[in-house]
């Protein structure tokens, strides 16, 4: 039998590269001799990440439209065009057996060139609803793997399979690294640790908030594990002077940074909603209200309306973030409660099934 060759493409955030990455890693463990290639777009943060995590990428120039007139948007078809021809080069070169696309605008020309040329494909959708290159691919798409109910209103039901989101396996067993992960951030582990996540960009009002705090935050007897992201390391990374705070552009060590954590801080995006059930650990959603349909929004308040994470709107931070984190933290039969709820709706078999999923493909 012929050597299994795969290619993923997905990207321009941490919440369509990282399922690809959680995608291509199963398969590997299931297929060690598997070819994986990753193709994302030039100049983003998959052309980093995805090396790191050891796998090969290819770039395509292809940007997203914005929603007003711009350069970028003026040179978009020439853009498109050259990815499409470069898409169909390397299929021609790598002959994959199935493509899989994770959202963001490098899968649209790769996965639209695999359906000219009759190869399987397959759409893994992360949000609770359709991203515009998902919807553009769906029509060509054999099978599209979601992790909401009542997503026909996008994608043809025929198609559909709920499985969940992707998380990296070695999430499932946070609990065994503790001790490792309290050295690994040099820790006191006598204090309570709060984890802060504002995605692989930053969240500029969460920061803002981390800073406004510094001091409350000391009374309280906490340290924290502060995420920046790309956007907004400069800004505030003095703020590690402070012996309670460790501040970090990135976490690449996740597994462990959830470890550490006794109580988390993030926005509400559909990759770390995910994360988060699986993780168990009590949370402070405060979403991005500046996002496609509020999405965030929705995500955060349904799981506050089963006592399964806490949700603070943006706009209330000021008035209400101190009261509820202090609240929250004197009261460890809420934050029980909090960890048990979240942890019911995790799906930790949905990488599995997304890959059971790609294997009926092939074989189809």
């Amino acid at each position: 039998m012929s050597k299994l060759k795969v290619i993923l493409s997905g990207g321009g955030t941490g919440g369509h590269i990282y399922p690809a990455i959680a995608i291509a890693d199963e398969i590997k463990r299931r297929n060690p001799e598997a070819e994986i290639l990753f193709v994302g777009a030039k100049n983003r943060m998959e052309m980093q990440k995805v090396p790191a995590a050891g796998y090969s990428i290819k770039g395509l120039w292809i940007s997203g439209i914005q929603r007003k007139l711009t350069l970028d948007n003026l040179s978009f078809p020439l853009k498109l065009i050259s990815s499409l021809f470069k898409s169909h080069q390397i299929l021609k070169q790598f002959k994959p057996d199935v493509v899989i696309g994770t959202g963001g605008f490098a899968s649209g020309p790769l996965l639209k060139a695999a359906n000219q040329k009759n190869i399987p494909t397959l759409i893994q959708e992360q949000n609770s609803y359709a991203g515009i290159t998902n919807k553009w691919l769906a029509k060509g798409a054999q099978k599209i793997c979601v992790a909401y109910e009542g997503m026909e209103k996008y994608f043809p039901s025929s198609k559909i399979q709920f499985t969940g989101n992707p998380v990296r396996q070695d999430l499932l067993q946070i609990d065994e690294n503790n001790e490792k992960a309290i050295a690994h951030f040099e820790l006191r582990p006598e204090k309570k640790t709060i984890l802060v996540l504002g995605g692989s960009l930053g969240a500029k009002k969460i920061n803002e908030l981390i800073e406004e705090n510094i001091v409350f935050f000391k009374e309280q007897n906490v340290q924290l594990i502060w995420q920046t992201g790309k956007l907004y390391h400069e800004k505030f990374k003095a703020y590690a002077a402070n012996e309670h705070i460790k501040v970090h552009q990135f976490l690449n060590e996740m597994d462990l940074a959830y470890a550490a954590a006794d109580l988390i801080i993030s926005r509400a995006g559909a990759g770390s909603v995910s994360e988060l059930c699986v993780v168990g650990k009590p949370v402070i959603f405060i979403p991005s209200p500046n996002v496609a349909e509020d999405h965030q929004t929705k995500n955060a308040r349904s799981i506050s309306q089963i006592n399964a994470a806490i949700y603070l709107k943006e706009s209330a931070l000021k008035e209400e973030f101190k009261n509820t984190f202090a609240g929250l933290l004197k009261n460890e039969k809420k934050q029980q409660e909090l960890s048990e709820n979240i942890k019911k709706m995790a799906k930790p078999n949905a990488t599995k099934d997304i890959v059971n999923a790609v294997e009926k493909l092939i074989k189809a």
